[in-house]
């Protein structure tokens, strides 16, 4: 089988990649831990640069780069196929480097329908197994026909032997409506985890906090919180939460209980679509309009933010011109993925 040589220029780290397979792929495979999010080319979390060598992208174009960054040498590794060998620049994360991705059953010990749409799946873990992840990271459950679905760990990783998955019903999402309709307590699935780069920084311990979330990537965000609380971080953090309206806050107490018991966390909610009714406190509007009126210079906050990928796109571009620092802002962008081999993944929630 054909191999290439990928060398990053700012660590020196070298690495193979098979004919066929893309460059994070490889990457990951040899312990070199490379950011990325949704697997699917549309979030931009795993954007590189070539400095010397061509890549293809076998499948589809690569949604998340323009034309004109492509021809400026931009790529995404989770797409990109090499032709040669290549040298890129690229960021590496030594934080995930020495947690082990594993595979393994577990029991749906608990089905609780927290919205309309949204359902709290609780997966009990083998008990000679624990799986040790970073909060805000996910997890892909493993189905017969060979394809995944990708969900965030809701729940922090001080639970040794339980995981917490939100789950949203999708119109027309056969493995949600089977979840919602069909999944009974004490089913076995198969996962695989865990996964992500989407974790938070303790770099600069100083720097004040905001988490964002639309939908339910608000789960993340809640593995992260309660994670940072077990550890007794006091970081300012403000939480905003975004959705269509007001019954989507599907655990609105408990994110309003953390502001009430800890001075250092506050929380904010907006509402796309508001009806009449609805809590007159909130924000009416997008969720990073939300933020803005509140922060107009974002130029000394860590930001965090999980959601779908025109949220976090239009959010990114919005907080850059608002002073926010492009390397301080960390992201899970997720959508149902397009309809691609299955070795293209997409992480839909």
């Amino acid at each position: 089988m054909k191999q290439y040589k990928v060398k990053i220029t700012s660590s020196g780290a070298t690495f193979t990649v098979n004919e066929g397979e893309t460059v994070l792929t490889a990457a990951l495979r040899q312990g070199v831990m490379l950011p990325y999010s949704c697997k699917n080319g549309t979030c931009g979390s795993c954007k590189g640069h070539l400095e010397s060598g061509d890549v293809h992208y076998p499948f589809h174009p690569p949604l998340a780069l323009t034309r004109a960054e492509i021809a400026a040498g931009a790529a995404l590794l989770c797409q990109a196929e090499p032709t040669e060998d290549l040298v890129i620049q690229a960021r590496e994360i030594a934080a995930i480097r020495d947690i082990q991705v594993r595979k393994m059953p577990v029991r749906v010990i608990d089905k609780t329908l927290l919205a309309n749409d949204v359902m709290r799946l609780k997966l009990k873990l083998p008990a000679a197994q624990r799986l040790q992840f970073l909060a805000g990271q996910y997890l892909e459950i493993l189905l017969p026909d060979g394809k995944r679905r990708a969900f965030s760990i809701a729940s922090p990783p001080q639970m040794e032997d339980e995981i917490e998955l939100h789950v949203r019903h999708v119109e027309g999402g056969d493995f949600t409506g089977w979840v919602f309709d069909e999944l009974e307590l004490r089913n076995i699935l198969r996962i695989e985890a865990p996964l992500g780069t989407f974790f938070v920084r303790h770099d600069s311990p100083d720097r004040p906090m905001i988490f964002m979330g639309g939908g339910t990537g608000f789960a993340p965000l809640k593995s992260m919180l309660e994670d940072l609380l077990s550890h007794q971080d006091k970081r300012p953090l403000h939480l905003f939460w975004g959705v269509r309206s007001q019954s989507e806050l599907y655990l609105y107490e408990t994110a309003r209980q953390w502001a009430e018991q800890h001075e250092h966390i506050r929380f904010s909610t907006a509402l796309s679509e508001p009806a009449d009714g609805d809590n007159d406190d909130t924000f009416h509007g997008f969720v990073h309009q939300a933020v803005l009126q509140q922060y107009p210079d974002l130029s000394g906050f860590d930001i965090y933010m999980s959601g779908p990928p025109a949220m976090i796109d239009a959010s990114r571009a919005a907080f850059i011109e608002h002073n926010a620092d492009r390397q301080r802002i960390f992201f899970d962008s997720f959508e149902f993925g397009l309809d691609v081999p299955v070795r293209v993944l997409a992480k839909p929630h």
